[in-house]
């Protein structure tokens, strides 16, 4: 077991809740506004990132709802403002530390900053995953203005345009081949002399006339002052650079879930995203659920976590109403 569940949590001042939400992505904020509703009076601690990912993207397209569309920020400031009006308390803060009870009906601790412990009777964890980037400044500069990890999120806005995909796995195959039903051209960058997604995925890129893949092959810098005018690429065996004229960047290498402080707790995939219990959202802790990214490595949608925000909170009210 991990220290975050060996050791105990000690306290004077302990704040005693029905429902605490840990983190505050369409997930967290779904499963406040349907937490609220139940007269669970949840709290809600951010994170550092308030919002989550959505924060980072400028235009949301495919949210049911925006006629006209709308960006991340704003999108997620509708989210606070009705879980807020529910009467959902929204506060900024980090869960540092947890204790998490193994029986049914039991109270759940968690420490926030470091110092404030909050009893809580039921948790959701909606702590999502955070998309890997290769850490250029340039690449991060122009996240939103072009540099995307997401294709099915933002490949609409690239629709007839040249686009370069990085990655080798079967991520960068499936963003190559959805992104070339609507941009005019992709170009695969891959690392090394092969790719490492499944040979069917393979076979899906080869046969895709207006895929290229160029192997050995990285991004040496994103070209663009306020928007992505282009990619400087290196053959990593010839040390050759050129430069590839595109409109959209897909980083396609992968995401981590935020799961580090419930190592050895909760159960997990090798990759660290939280397991829940058949269609549920129930984590192998009573009382504890999951939703949104930190438990979905495969859609990684804004409105399939809001779907399983709202799974979490029904689920956590009858776990409530079981226990009555």
């Amino acid at each position: 077991m991990s220290s975050n569940f060996s050791i105990p949590i000690m306290s004077e001042n302990v704040e005693k809740i029905k429902c605490l939400i840990i983190g505050s992505g369409p997930a967290g904020y779904t499963a406040a506004i349907y937490a609220a509703r139940a007269d669970m009076k949840p709290i809600m601690y951010t994170g550092m990132q308030m919002g989550g990912q959505l924060t980072t993207t400028t235009e949301v397209d495919n949210f049911p709802g925006y006629a006209e569309g709308t960006d991340g920020p704003a999108m997620m400031e509708d989210l606070k403002k009705q879980a807020e009006r529910f009467g959902t308390e929204v506060r900024f803060g980090l869960a540092t530390k947890v204790e998490l009870n193994p029986e049914i009906g039991g109270k759940h601790k968690v420490i926030v900053d470091e110092t404030k412990e909050i009893e809580a009777a039921t948790v959701i964890i909606s702590t999502g995953a955070t998309a890997k980037y290769l850490g250029l400044e340039s690449e991060m500069r122009l996240i939103g203005g072009g540099v995307s990890a997401c294709a099915t999120c933002d490949g609409f806005f690239y629709k007839g345009q040249d686009v370069v995909v990085v990655g080798a796995g079967d991520t960068a195959a499936e963003e190559a081949t959805y992104l070339a039903n609507i941009c005019r051209k992709v170009t695969i960058l891959v690392r090394k002399d092969y790719m490492k997604a499944s040979k069917a995925m393979q076979h899906r890129v080869n046969k895709t006339k207006n895929i290229e893949v160029l192997y050995n092959t990285e991004v040496d810098e994103v070209l663009g002052t306020n928007v992505v005018e282009g990619v400087r690429a290196v053959n990593n065996l010839t040390k050759e650079k050129f430069n590839i004229d595109v409109t959209g960047v897909f980083i396609a290498i992968g995401h981590t879930p935020n799961s580090e402080l419930f190592k050895g707790v909760l159960e997990m995939d090798e990759t660290g995203y939280l397991i829940t219990k058949g269609k549920t959202t129930k984590t192998n802790m009573p009382g504890v659920f999951a939703a949104g990214d930190i438990q979905d490595k495969e859609y990684r949608q804004a409105v399939t976590a809001a779907g399983t925000g709202c799974m979490a909170a029904l689920d956590a009210e009858r776990y409530l109403g079981a226990l009555e």
